[in-house]
């Protein structure tokens, strides 16, 4: 149904601008975004972990500490997200995974 609306409306599906494919296709149970925009973010958080200085050959403790060392290795990305954006903390609560859904709040 849905590709044949944007068939209709593109012309062709290789015509669909990537951000618009990725809201059309359904989400895997228990991810947050699609297929399609999970296998982009790997590939390119893989690339970008394995390109960048302070995750490769400068993350030691000469550059960062033992204490800087463990505060990195004890942070998930949950605490990130709370420690910058505070506000997102009731949506976080209960969550594992900052990359799985997180709860509903509010209406």
């Amino acid at each position: 149904e849905w590709a044949e609306e944007l068939r209709r409306v593109y012309g062709d599906i290789e015509r669909v601008d990537l951000m618009i494919g990725l809201y059309a296709e359904p989400l895997p149970k228990g991810f947050g975004f699609s297929d399609t925009a999970f296998r982009v973010f790997i590939l390119m958080a893989s690339r970008r972990l394995k390109s960048d200085r302070f995750f490769t050959r400068d993350y030691n403790a000469e550059t960062y500490t033992h204490a800087g060392l463990d505060w990195i290795d004890e942070s998930s990305m949950i605490d990130v997200l709370k420690r910058h954006y505070p506000e997102l903390e009731p949506a976080l609560r209960g969550v594992e995974n900052a990359f799985a859904p997180w709860t509903r709040v509010g209406a």
